[in-house]
């Protein structure tokens, strides 16, 4: 089968999974092997609303460059004689073996491939979170190890289907993933943040320590309820040689509490690092001898070895000039006409998906914006908010946060703290925090939000409903399981009473409520 006029794909799957099939392929343009993954949609039945997501949430993907993550060559829809308009993703097509081939040869792997392994899907993650994607199924069978040692982190296909507005702190429908690889949230229909993905590596490393899987349950009942209620044992229980240290930050790994968990990948790969010393080739999965690539690891690791050069850089707010921005400032004879026409490019950039020329477009106008019209200008606030929004749009919640937060506290001083703009920049800011873990200190601005939408808007307003909808589903995310139900059963009750008991808002409360029950 050829398709995207240029694709043939091999006869048979290399590897089925809930989002669809892997083939191997041939591009026939490029002279080269690929791989090429068929999306099946969530239902099994093609929504024209899903194509246009995968579309957008692939632009966000093609973004993360990481030797450790397949590149992203193409993703389009082609016409499935069976389904109808079907995507497909084309990657970079990776020889090694995965995971859970090499677990079912050696068993246990040697202390210092366990570690080596997971701190390099702990790296890859780092890169992936940074940009607001999270994996969502980690497991063995999506870990490939290469023959020089490098891994590969695959399918990122479940990242391509969450909520891409507000609600986008959680997923709708049907639980998706892997039983015995999900988090406790995952499993309860909770938030899902990077803590999530950590959980997951916590069972994979877990499982390359001591060769067996941590939970394994005869049914997929029995393993969401060991995944939310049941600790997960020791390590050191089934493999003594296990530093108590790295047995420790396995067990933090396994926390059923999202916020118990390290909150970030960077500090898992950094805690793994000590132990990945004398590993020596595995027989079967490292080739011996010369490495181009371990070379070209060797020489990056002397350049950039230092501690100051580990240090994280300080993040540049969305209002920070650029390279671009300076170029263009000086001199530059500045008019509301230039702020029109600029927003219209963006816009146009936006629809399209192309979040990073955009924010190009809008960042070259802020500066100057700023200098010639004030901070304070109405049009400047409008072009400052949607350069927030298309950072959010685009994944960049590390830039949109903090220009959200500059935004919301500027606004107000110039239309007061009740304006309707000021209510959701906070919501927005505490959304970015939200998507980057920071579970705590999103809870604690979404709550101090529902306080005051309350007083602007009243308790029956569908703004504040659905605030303290996505505050519960934080708890539940953070493992505050009895709060969670509280904040969930009194907005149970409070929906039922406005639209009675067959609401679609009351049936996804409901239905979040006896998640809690798992």
């Amino acid at each position: 089968m050829i398709i995207g006029d240029r694709y043939e794909l091999d006869d048979l799957p290399l590897g089925r999974g809930g989002m669809g099939e892997v083939y191997g392929g041939y591009d026939q343009k490029l002279d080269r092997r690929v791989a090429v993954k068929l999306i099946r949609f969530p239902y099994g039945r093609s929504d024209e609303t899903l194509v246009k997501r995968f579309i957008h949430e692939s632009r966000i993907m093609a973004k993360l460059e990481h030797p450790g993550a397949p590149a992203l060559y193409e993703a389009d829809v082609y016409e499935d004689p069976s389904f109808g308009p079907r995507p497909f993703m084309v990657m970079q097509f990776v020889e090694g073996a995965t995971l859970d081939h090499i677990l079912g040869e050696h068993g246990a792997l040697p202390l210092g491939w366990a570690a080596g392994i997971a701190a390099q899907v702990a790296a890859v993650l780092c890169a992936a979170h940074e940009r607001g994607i999270f994996h969502r199924d980690l497991k063995p069978s999506n870990l490939m190890v290469c023959h020089e040692g490098t891994v590969k982190v695959l399918d990122f296909g479940l990242a391509m289907f969450h909520d891409p507005e507000l609600p986008r702190l959680t997923r709708t429908g049907a639980i998706m993933g892997t039983p015995a690889y999900m988090s406790p949230e995952q499993v309860r229909g909770a938030a899902v943040g990077p803590q999530s993905d950590l959980y997951s590596l916590g069972l994979v490393l877990h499982e390359m320590l001591t060769g067996q899987r941590v939970f394994d349950g005869s049914t997929e009942y029995h393993l969401f309820e060991m995944q939310v209620h049941e600790p997960a044992p020791s390590v050191r229980v089934h493999r003594s040689d296990v530093p108590e240290e790295l047995d420790r930050l396995v067990q933090r790994l396994l926390a059923k509490r999202a916020e118990d968990r390290p909150a970030q990948a960077k500090a898992v790969h950094d805690a793994l690092l000590p132990f990945v010393n004398e590993v020596r080739p595995l027989l079967g999965v490292m080739s011996p001898g010369l490495s181009p690539v371990r070379m070209y690891a060797e020489v990056v690791s002397r350049i950039a070895g230092g501690a100051d050069a580990r240090s994280e850089p300080v993040p540049r707010t969305a209002t920070s000039p650029e390279p671009f921005q300076q170029a263009t400032s000086g001199g530059f004879d500045f008019s509301h006409g230039d702020l029109a026409r600029a927003c219209s490019q963006a816009e146009a950039l936006a629809k399209a998906s192309r979040y990073g020329q955009a924010v190009e477009v809008l960042s070259a106008v802020v500066v100057p914006a700023d200098r010639m019209l004030g901070p304070l200008d109405d049009e400047v606030l409008a072009l400052r908010l949607r350069l927030a929004e298309v950072l959010f749009e685009g994944g960049d919640y590390r830039r949109a946060a903090p220009a959200f937060g500059e935004l919301h506290r500027d606004r107000a001083r110039k239309h007061g703290p009740y304006d309707e703009r000021v209510l959701h920049c906070r919501r927005q800011e505490a959304t970015c925090q939200a998507l980057m873990g920071e579970t705590g200190k999103a809870l604690s601005m979404l709550k101090g939000l529902l306080a005051d939408e309350q007083a602007v808007y009243g308790g029956n307003d569908p703004r504040p409903l659905e605030l303290r909808r996505q505050i519960g589903l934080l708890e539940l995310g953070a493992g505050d399981t009895e709060r969670a139900r509280l904040t969930l059963s009194a907005l149970l009750d409070d929906l039922t009473r406005l639209h009675g008991p067959e609401h679609p808002d009351v049936t996804k409360v409901r239905n979040s409520l006896i998640r809690l029950t798992m």
